[in-house]
């Protein structure tokens, strides 16, 4: 593990920020989608592109969800405020209008006051998509500056004793101490990014081993999920299983399965630990497994009322970039042919094209069932991977550029 990790840092330090490409030419299995799931995908890419571009001249902060259609913001961010910044460089990419460019570097740079905010875990959701990518495909170093400066407020959530990055709560506070989420998954590409850029393993000893805890912890034996994963925050002694935002402890959260599919598949591709590879196997399985024929995921695959609960669109567009990304390191093609039915049945029902009032792209998103928040709305993560899948799909040389889909040596 150490000498992949020492490999990554060497060859890394310094890479250019702007025209790299690790991604292959198109391969057979890409040759294999069909020319019917390709036109439905540019047709929902050129959509998409046109609604954010309507939309975005009136934007006055960072989209949290909809009420009636329209965006509700936060002026902070939230914990997604990295995804409209995002939304906008992946539509820059797409369309070549540098309005969008416009757009996105003053989104982005929205976000700097976060950069030192120790009171959250999301600090990879508000600063790879935006951030990370900003530097990328400017090459600009205020942008990587600032992405590492979250990374070293990110760290300070970790508890060596547990070896786990905690969740929810200010440093000085007692409550959730111990609580770990599947979510977090998603945030360590941003320490994965830091260790690159600086040449200091920390960033990445500290996402391995949140991940080996992960590991340890999450997965069932069938390769569902829960949400939550507690432990005593002084000793680190695991306490067990937990929910917020699923059905119950025993169930299994659609949308926290998607973060650790494609959570885990990025550890693999950052370390070359084929252990978090087949972890991502091994929850990206049990989720095919559990979709309905529409291939829109209801918000939890165990809640009672499923197969014919509320679905949540959002977990199926996180779901279809984990599952490319599975695809890509493990040449396993199956996971390629269900990432594209997801990505086409959103495309299909799930966007809001019959409605000229909304301002997002995808509708049927779920935020927190239980909590009855965010039923049958749109949420600005749902746009942003959606957008992502499909230009996995349409342009994978230009979304490396943005986002890094290099896979280990």
């Amino acid at each position: 593990m150490s000498v992949s990790r020492r490999a990554l840092l060497a060859t890394a330090a310094g890479a250019a920020a702007v025209g790299v490409s690790a991604v292959p030419a198109a391969g057979a299995s890409d040759r294999q989608d069909s020319e019917a799931a390709l036109r439905t995908l540019r047709e929902a890419a050129d959509y998409a592109v046109e609604k954010v571009r309507t939309v975005a001249p009136g934007v006055t902060g960072f989209p949290v969800g909809t009420k009636f259609e329209k965006w509700t913001y936060s002026r902070g961010g939230d914990w997604v405020g990295g995804f409209w910044p995002g939304t906008l460089w992946l539509a820059w990419l797409h369309s070549k209008d540098d309005a969008f460019r416009a757009w996105a570097l003053k989104s982005t740079a929205d976000l700097a006051p976060r950069q030192n905010d120790t009171s959250t875990h999301d600090l990879g959701f508000l600063f790879t998509p935006s951030w990370v990518t900003a530097w990328r495909l400017t090459g600009d170093d205020v942008w990587r500056t600032g992405a590492i400066r979250a990374a070293d407020s990110l760290i300070q959530r970790y508890n060596p004793r547990g070896r786990f990055i905690r969740a929810w709560g200010a440093l000085t506070d007692r409550a959730n101490a111990g609580r770990v989420i599947m979510d977090t998954m998603m945030n360590l590409d941003l320490l994965a990014f830091a260790s690159r850029q600086t040449g200091d393993p920390k960033y990445l000893d500290i996402a391995v081993e949140h991940a080996r805890t992960a590991q340890r912890v999450f997965p069932r034996p069938d390769g569902s999920t829960p949400h939550v994963f507690d432990f005593d925050p002084d000793t680190g002694a695991a306490v067990g299983p937990n929910t917020v935002q699923g059905y119950s402890p025993a169930s299994c959260w659609s949308r926290g399965q998607a973060w650790g599919i494609y959570g885990f598949t990025t550890m693999y591709r950052r370390t070359g630990d084929r252990q978090f590879r087949d972890t991502a196997r091994r929850l990206a399985d049990f989720a095919i497994a559990a979709l309905t024929p529409d291939h829109v995921p209801v918000w939890d695959y165990r809640a009672p009322q499923q197969p014919h609960d509320i679905k949540d669109a959002s977990a199926g567009a996180v779901m279809a970039c984990g599952l490319l990304d599975l695809h890509a390191a493990t040449g396993r093609h199956t996971y390629r042919e269900v990432a594209l039915r997801l990505l086409t049945a959103l495309s299909d029902t799930c966007l809001t094209r019959n409605s000229a009032r909304a301002e997002a792209v995808v509708a049927r998103c779920t935020r927190n069932r239980p909590a009855e928040d965010g039923i049958e709305v749109s949420l600005p993560y749902a746009d942003y991977y959606l957008l992502e899948g499909i230009l996995r799909v349409l342009r994978p040389a230009d979304v490396d550029r943005a986002i890094d889909l290099s896979q280990p040596a």
